[in-house]
């Protein structure tokens, strides 16, 4: 098969391999310092958690960090993106362990907060770069297969670490900090893989500028403004439709997430350790769902083009996640875990392949970090939406009815701009053939 060989290619290549292995470790340690977190908030059995905390803490997580994404995207445009992974992974090895402190310590919320959102903070940074630096290590004809392994395997690694974090958790007798502190030992192994590459190897070209903060802000106002504009020339409004279409795909996801959790938390589960097992069964469902789409993507893309798979995965999560969410029971949640898993990644393969292809080089660090904030505030968006419609337990057929309706939406949009698209085409062929 043509996607095995390719895949072989793939990883015979040194600096490939490399950067898929700072990839690896960094979500690694996103996923075990993630489930510390939910341990935490949500399933402590000393606190009783509703949807409105959880999205108050999303909101907590999530918002500040977004306001982080547009600078780090020009920084990422001028900094060396290899000294992004080596630094920026230390210090959240540091930051990491500070947290396990302040949990053992039993400080005030915000303090926990504080430490938590700076963690996340510097992980756009690292996760845009990820994305950014990927063109620099692979040729253009194998971008999209290494779209589909280097990110999926990344959420595949997060999910291990998760997994990895139940153990440790049960190990060491529910001790939250325990599971946290080895999150951070995961940040300082991928800071150290980062030293196998070179400094320059993942660009950008240009060299890199030091100016004082005023005029940094300014430059940063001036390069968005410039980003937006190069998202939105005609040759790029692939990529703007496709950022559009994955950031209503990313609210519908978090909208399910806060369901998912209160789901576990209280209507399926009678103690918090039983709900956070189900949690940890779902999860382990899911990266199933994102591996699946790691295998069938590369394949439908090259028969039927990204932006049509796009239209299949809003379709098909606009047709299943209701028939399979409505009955509130674990069985069917547990397949729609998996459905949603390989839909969300399917797309999310075929959006950073369209953005890739078709945004220039020193432009990439901005739009990735757009593409970011825009992932954030919708999710926020969705919690809070969750937290306003959810009952106590969770159970809400209106909130289900409503992601689907947004999947459909999304569906259709896609599929009329494939259409126009595909008659500009015809049109402009048939102006440009010669007459018979």
């Amino acid at each position: 098969m043509s996607v095995v060989r390719d895949l072989r290619v793939l990883l015979s290549l040194r600096d490939f391999r490399h950067l898929l292995s700072v990839r690896l470790l960094s979500q690694g340690a996103d996923g075990v310092y993630q489930v510390a977190l939910a341990a935490y908030v949500v399933f402590s059995p000393e606190k009783q958690t509703s949807a409105a905390s959880i999205a108050s803490a999303m909101a907590v997580l999530l918002l500040p960090y977004s306001l982080v994404g547009p600078f780090a995207g020009v920084l990422l445009d001028r900094w060396r993106r290899r000294q992004v992974f080596l630094y920026g992974n230390l210090l959240r090895a540091l930051l990491a362990a500070a947290t396990a402190v302040l949990m053992v310590a039993h400080v005030p919320d915000w303090l926990f907060y504080a430490s938590a959102l700076c963690v996340t903070a510097v992980n756009r940074f690292v996760l845009a770069g990820l994305s950014a630096a990927l063109p620099r290590v692979v040729d253009t004809e194998r971008l999209v297969l290494a779209n589909s392994l280097s990110p999926t395997a990344g959420t595949l690694a997060a999910t291990v670490g998760g997994g990895l974090a139940f153990a440790v958790r049960l190990v060491a007798s529910g001790s939250d900090a325990a599971v946290v502190l080895l999150g951070a030992f995961l940040y300082l192994c991928a800071a150290l893989t980062a030293l196998s590459m070179a400094p320059g190897l993942l660009g950008p070209d240009r060299t890199p500028e030091q100016p004082r903060l005023g005029t940094a802000l300014a430059d940063t106002a001036r390069a968005l403004l410039a980003a937006v504009r190069h998202l939105a020339e005609p040759r790029r409004r692939e990529a703007a439709w496709a950022l559009a279409a994955m950031t209503l795909m990313r609210f519908c996801y978090g909208a399910l997430l806060v369901l998912l959790l209160m789901l576990c938390r209280y209507a399926l589960s009678s103690s918090p350790d039983e709900g956070l097992r189900l949690l940890g069964l779902a999860l382990t469902v899911s990266g199933a769902g994102f591996f699946a789409a790691a295998l069938v993507t590369p394949w439908v893309v090259g028969r039927i083009g990204p932006v049509r798979w796009i239209v299949v995965c809003a379709g098909a999560a606009a047709l299943l996640e209701p028939a399979l969410g409505l009955p509130f029971a674990a069985g069917p949640l547990l397949v729609a875990v998996f459905v949603l898993g390989l839909i969300t990644q399917g797309a999310k393969i075929a959006t950073d392949t369209i953005v890739q292809a078709s945004v220039d080089d020193g432009f990439r660090g901005r739009i990735f970090s757009l593409y970011d904030v825009l992932f954030n505030t919708a999710f926020v968006g969705a919690a809070g939406l969750a937290a306003l419609m959810l009952p106590p337990d969770g159970r809400s057929a209106a909130l289900v009815v409503l992601v689907a309706l947004f999947y459909g939406l999304t569906a259709v949009a896609m599929a009329r701009f494939e259409s126009c698209r595909n008659d500009k085409k015809g049109d402009v062929s048939r102006e440009t053939s010669p007459p018979r």
